[in-house]
């Protein structure tokens, strides 16, 4: 008589129950810590009685909250695997240990580029490099790649197949696996893009790797996802994590540095309890072409629009379809570029809130497993918490300036304030501790006292980037019921200088908003001014930070030193010294005016 398995996820990979428990043990840890601080504020405004301000701001703070919480737990789940588990790895991703295998390729894939007015140039000089990489593994032969345009312009259409053309003359060996196609129209935007893939080649091969036009892989690390692929067949969708490249621009040195050591605790964390319902960030990542095609096609939404965050849902649609959705928690040879100003990060914020609202309309979709439609939620809450924390600026600001305050109970209001900057600054404050306790760790950061000097830098600038996204998001999110949309345009990845009216039109209301948090502040409770500084401070240092984290002066001065740097910097792989060779873009002028476009369109 066979013993009965208990059930597994789809690709046997865990118990479901042991899932279920991982998840119960989570939200029960959230919902705990959300009650003791819910409660915790309670107590301080009922103190001397409840007043209308009080009540909107615990009604702002409990929309917030949440967020900042599961991002503490991630993190603390993601440090404890990392340092005080042996088989940290084997739980958060149990099939990670399938990539390094170094058998034979059985299958065959396709590497899919997905460009939109982008510099042509530097998009086929990254192919290049990725496909020199492959080929020196000796595997290429299994590899196709695809060039999928939907370029608008052109003349950088022109560039384009200029650039194609000249690839496949000095690739004849491989003629026969390089492609590119535009299409006269970009119906569905890049998910479009890639399902017309699908529909004309996508029979042909059993994964596709998505790429942005930023994106940059190495050799072995798509042999890794493929390896993985292969050995779980049920794994549908498998993300890579994809970090920050080196950069020669102060903001994006000074944003990935936080972001590199926030992500890899919180993803291991995340991991760990997410199990077969991971994330799908839409590029750098191996896609099970088949059931992709079958199961993924998107809804469209109201007045036939189409979805624009195609990502996640995706993910969504592939897990219910029986597949298994995983990300790889590990550092490996898997880049993107981050955006190389502020005003252009911001862009790029709003872009992602737009689309993310869209899932609102989604969450009801039939079939989606509770895990799924949580997932869309989340990805919801994360533009959320913006306007909610912005009101909660905003009204702390008035309340002594309407109410008398004399009586209110300060000390407990500074600890919970203390409290919650420290759950703000979790995920990438165990990122740094998980550097410092990793053998040599800060070494690959060029010692200690280069590390920490960043560590500071980072964590200053990050309250200017905090304060400058939930105001802007906010504005945008209170504009999106009267038709405020934003469009898909190519970004722009260069280092570059702002002009001032650039970065002024973009953010001269938090000029605005940050002095009057201050002024009413300063005027009626100057200790709530002290204290509030690292929150308010952020809105009148908005448009100086934005001009000098963007002067290629300082950029410079920052890779001279060290400052801010990724680990390759000191030992660069292969990989990125091919990329240090990449064409050059546009010139400071013309992409500073790029820059001021997008501030006006913002």
């Amino acid at each position: 008589m066979h013993r009965r398995l208990p059930p597994a996820t789809p690709g046997g990979l865990q118990s479901l129950a042991e899932l279920a428990g991982r998840r119960r043990f989570v939200a029960g840890v959230n919902l705990a810590v959300y009650a003791v601080l819910l409660a915790w504020l309670a107590s301080i405004f009922g103190r001397d009685g409840w007043s209308a301000i009080d009540a909107a701001i615990y009604a702002a703070f409990a929309v917030a909250a949440p967020w900042s919480v599961l991002g503490v737990c991630n993190a603390a789940l993601g440090f404890w695997l990392l340092h005080f588990r042996d088989d940290g790895m084997a739980q958060a991703a149990p099939f990670a240990a399938a990539g390094d295998a170094k058998t034979p390729l059985r299958t065959r894939t396709a590497m899919l580029l997905t460009i939109r007015n982008e510099d042509a140039a530097r998009a086929f000089a990254r192919l290049r490099i990725m496909k020199a990489s492959l080929d020196s593994t000796g595997e290429s032969d299994s590899f196709d790649w695809f060039v999928l345009s939907d370029t608008t312009d052109c003349e950088v259409a022109a560039q384009e197949e200029a650039q194609f053309a000249a690839w496949r003359d000095g690739e004849e060996a491989a003629t026969a696996r390089l492609h590119y196609r535009r299409r006269a129209d970009n119906v569905g935007y890049k998910a479009g893009n890639i399902r017309d893939f699908c529909e004309r080649w996508g029979a042909a091969y059993e994964f596709m790797i998505p790429l942005d036009a930023d994106s940059l892989m190495d050799g072995e690390t798509i042999l890794r996802l493929v390896r993985i692929g292969e050995a779980h067949p049920m794994i549908g969708i498998l993300q890579s994590l994809v970090v920050g490249a080196p950069s020669r621009s102060a903001f994006a040195r000074m944003f990935q540095f936080g972001m590199r050591h926030g992500m890899r605790t919180y993803t291991m964390g995340a991991s760990w309890w997410a199990g077969d319902c991971g994330p799908f960030w839409g590029h750098n990542a191996l896609v099970r072409v088949a059931p992709f095609a079958r199961h993924c096609v998107l809804p469209k939404l109201e007045g036939d629009r189409h979805i624009l965050s195609h990502d996640q849902i995706e993910a969504v649609l592939m897990r219910r379809a029986g597949y298994e959705v995983r990300v790889l928690p590990l550092e490996c040879g898997s880049y993107e570029e981050n955006p190389p100003t502020l005003v252009d990060f911001v862009g790029r914020d709003l872009r992602w809130c737009q689309g993310n609202m869209q899932y609102l309309k989604l969450l009801g979709t039939p079939g989606l497993l509770p895990m799924s439609r949580f997932q869309l939620v989340w990805a919801v809450s994360m533009f959320i918490g913006a306007p909610a924390w912005t009101g909660i600026i905003a009204l702390a600001a008035l309340k002594p300036a309407l109410e008398k305050v004399s009586n209110f109970p300060a000390t407990a209001s500074i600890l919970l304030y203390l409290t919650f900057l420290a759950f703000y600054l979790a995920p990438k404050l165990a990122g740094f501790a998980d550097v410092a306790l990793t053998p040599g760790g800060m070494a690959r950061y060029g010692g200690a006292a280069r590390f920490f000097a960043s560590a500071a830098i980072e964590i200053v600038g990050s309250f200017v980037i905090g304060a400058v996204t939930t105001l802007s998001v906010a504005m945008f999110l209170a504009g999106l019921p009267f038709g405020r949309t934003l469009g898909w345009a190519g970004q722009t990845r260069d280092a570059h200088g702002l002009t001032a009216r650039a970065a002024a039109r973009l953010l001269w209301p938090h000029l605005l908003f940050g002095a009057a948090a201050m002024a009413l502040a300063g005027a009626f409770a100057p200790r709530l001014l002290a204290w509030s500084l690292p929150l308010t401070f952020g809105y009148v240092a908005a448009i100086p930070f934005a001009l000098v984290s963007a002067s290629p002066k300082l950029g410079a001065s920052f890779v001279r030193a060290g400052l801010c740097p990724a680990p390759e910097e000191f030992e660069t792989p292969q990989i990125l010294q091919g990329s240090e060779r990449l064409p050059a873009g546009p010139t400071d002028q013309n992409i500073a005016s790029r820059g001021e476009k997008s501030a006006l369109r913002a």
